[in-house]
């Protein structure tokens, strides 16, 4: 069974069921490894995603933000599928299933109960590296997993270090491939997270992520961002290569266990 053939047909049944709710199908540019649809309205947005490693498929649902939606995804149903052995009658049963998803009782309950995510914090600066960081899922969606074994070892969140070992990799191979559009996006996420970040998101953005960009990429990330960003990065730059005062060490949350054994 040729799997892009069986994705679309879940996707198609997805679709039909959401327009007539009014929700309309959005262009995605999947990960490797990924085959992706997304369906969003005012406030609410599904997405329909194969996981081509796993041979599952995934229905998800998340608020809508004026950026988009949030990436807060939760997972409303999962199934199993291998094309090597499964048939159509399975592909019928994912696709019945994740229709009732999005249009049971409880589905257009769970729809009206949200409401559209207003931006952070235009105005005051306060956007933290968490927030910033969670950002980059619209980029990378493997990045949630990581930002959660994040907050579950560590308190606070380790801004530098986390962007350096799980953020910064990604975005430089991303780079490498970027066409126009791909940079202007990441141009105009960098530019507002700067505008609305706290001063250690905004060093976050000029000292650990565009200071280690590709130097052969400079021009074409720098034509993207906006003047404030493009002026912070320049006096960012002198800085480049030297040594900075390191980040504190963050103190790991104890799991469960280990908390129970200091009881004893």
């Amino acid at each position: 069974m040729d799997i892009n053939v069986a994705f679309k047909s879940v996707s198609d049944k997805v679709e039909g069921a959401l327009a007539v709710q009014g929700f309309k199908k959005e262009k995605v540019s999947p990960n490797e490894g990924e085959i992706v649809s997304l369906y969003t309205s005012e406030t609410v947005a599904y997405s329909v995603v194969y996981f081509t490693d796993k041979m599952h498929f995934v229905m998800r649902q998340c608020a809508m933000t004026d950026e988009g939606p949030d990436n807060e995804w939760k997972t409303l149903a999962t199934w199993m599928l291998d094309p090597e052995r499964d048939t159509m009658k399975e592909v019928d049963s994912i696709a019945n299933d994740f229709v009732d998803n999005c249009t049971s009782v409880s589905a257009a309950k769970r729809a009206k109960s949200m409401k559209k995510k207003k931006k952070k914090n235009d105005d005051d600066g306060t956007a933290d590296p968490l927030f910033l960081s969670k950002r980059f899922v619209t980029f990378f969606p493997e990045l949630k997993e990581e930002i959660k074994q994040e907050e579950d070892c560590y308190y606070p969140f380790r801004g530098v270090t986390f962007t350096r070992a799980s953020i910064n990799p990604k975005l430089q191979n991303f780079v490498k491939k970027a066409n126009k559009k791909d940079m202007e996006k990441l141009g105009s996420l960098l530019s507002t997270q700067y505008a609305n970040g706290d001063v250690d998101t905004r060093s976050i953005i000029t000292i650990v992520i565009l200071n280690e960009m590709p130097e052969d990429k400079y021009d074409a990330i720098n034509e993207c961002l906006s003047e404030d960003l493009q002026r912070a990065w320049k006096n960012a730059l002198k800085f480049k290569g030297k040594k900075v005062k390191p980040e504190k060490p963050k103190k790991k949350k104890q799991s469960m266990v280990e908390r129970l054994q200091a009881k004893q």
